[in-house]
């Protein structure tokens, strides 16, 4: 019986053993040691916002702080055509934006085509804390932020004016992959550059998560057009039990799929993150037969332990980490073509 009972402690040690993330050198998927915090985000622009999430999730704070304060950099960015109070209009020259936040439990907020407030993101945690509804759109969306003291501000920048004044010139709607990614986002007035996301996640020493996107959404796209970032599942998924996971690119082809919401159930069944972004990618590659050259999707994930992953259709889409090791590591993701 002795050695019965000591064979099964040995198997159950070296089960337990195995399930445990290794203790490896800091790498873009690996961190160092168990459970450490981590924070990763979308674009070269992450690098900014991961700064100030880690300024919270460094010390111990609340990882749905660090990720609404991650969220709030590029917001006020100025030189950020992609999100924000400096995005490009849609057509008829108005500025909407969409945000979302979600934590590890499930709690979540969002806010869609909301004008005149230039921290979406805030607007969305107070609809998860505040109401019982997940997402807010338009003007509804900005009676409940003006109730809630958020002031009413025009956004719209004279630089992203004159670009929608030289845009409708011809008035061309020509999506082009990674234009979003030039300058923060610059890309060229002519074109539907500057249609991309900030996508944060975030994981503490407990391994709890959150994450926060936001963004202006297509330049010059019809107005009232929403893409994947305040639509969770799509542009944004956290679970506690696995990770979470963010999208970027052309925002239908995610909501088509749930993307966030797939990359998050394929680590569910056991895919790493870099496997899971890829099959998600693959999925829309596949029903895309005939897929424009310039398509472009990506995801960006992370796992309980701070095992990070990332691929998309086309080059160029890059991502942000940050730990205790180091608060501005650029990587490139991986892509299919």
């Amino acid at each position: 019986m002795t050695d019965r009972r000591r064979f099964l402690a040995a198997s159950l040690a070296a089960t337990a053993a195995a399930t445990l993330p290794r203790d490896t050198h800091a790498s873009p998927t690996k961190p160092a040691g168990r459970l450490r915090p981590r924070v990763v985000s979308t674009w070269d622009f992450g690098v900014a916002a991961n700064k100030a999430a880690w300024q919270i999730l460094g010390k111990g704070g609340s990882v749905l702080d660090a990720v609404e304060a991650g969220a709030r950099v590029p917001e006020a960015d100025p030189n950020n055509h992609s999100v924000g109070r400096a995005g490009y209009p849609d057509r008829d020259g108005r500025l909407t934006l969409d945000a979302s936040i979600m934590d590890g439990n499930g709690d979540c907020g969002a806010v869609a085509a909301i004008e005149h407030i230039a921290h979406p993101i805030s607007v969305a945690r107070r609809v998860m804390e505040k109401t019982p509804h997940v997402l807010l759109v338009g003007d509804g969306a900005l009676q409940f932020a003006l109730e809630q003291d958020f002031p009413k501000e025009d956004l719209l920048t004279p630089e992203s004016e004159q670009a929608w004044k030289e845009w409708l010139k011809k008035s061309e709607y020509k999506p082009s992959a990674n234009s979003e990614n030039k300058t923060y986002g610059a890309g060229k007035p002519g074109g539907a550059g500057n249609h991309d996301t900030l996508g944060l996640l975030a994981v503490d020493a407990q391994g709890r998560l959150a994450g926060a996107c936001t963004t202006s959404g297509m330049a010059w796209k019809l107005h009232g057009r929403v893409g994947d970032s305040p639509i969770i599942g799509a542009g944004l998924y956290v679970d506690n039990e696995v990770g979470g996971a963010t999208s970027t690119g052309v925002g239908e082809e995610v909501i088509r799929t749930a993307g966030s919401f797939l990359v998050v159930e394929l680590m569910r069944q056991g895919r790493s993150p870099q496997q899971a972004c890829e099959e998600a990618v693959k999925r829309i590659m596949r029903r895309r037969m005939k897929m424009d050259k310039d398509l472009q999707v990506g995801f960006l994930a992370l796992s309980r332990a701070g095992e990070v992953g990332a691929y998309a259709i086309q080059k160029g889409f890059t991502y942000a980490v940050c730990d205790a090791g180091k608060q501005d590591t650029l990587f490139d993701s991986v892509s299919a073509l």
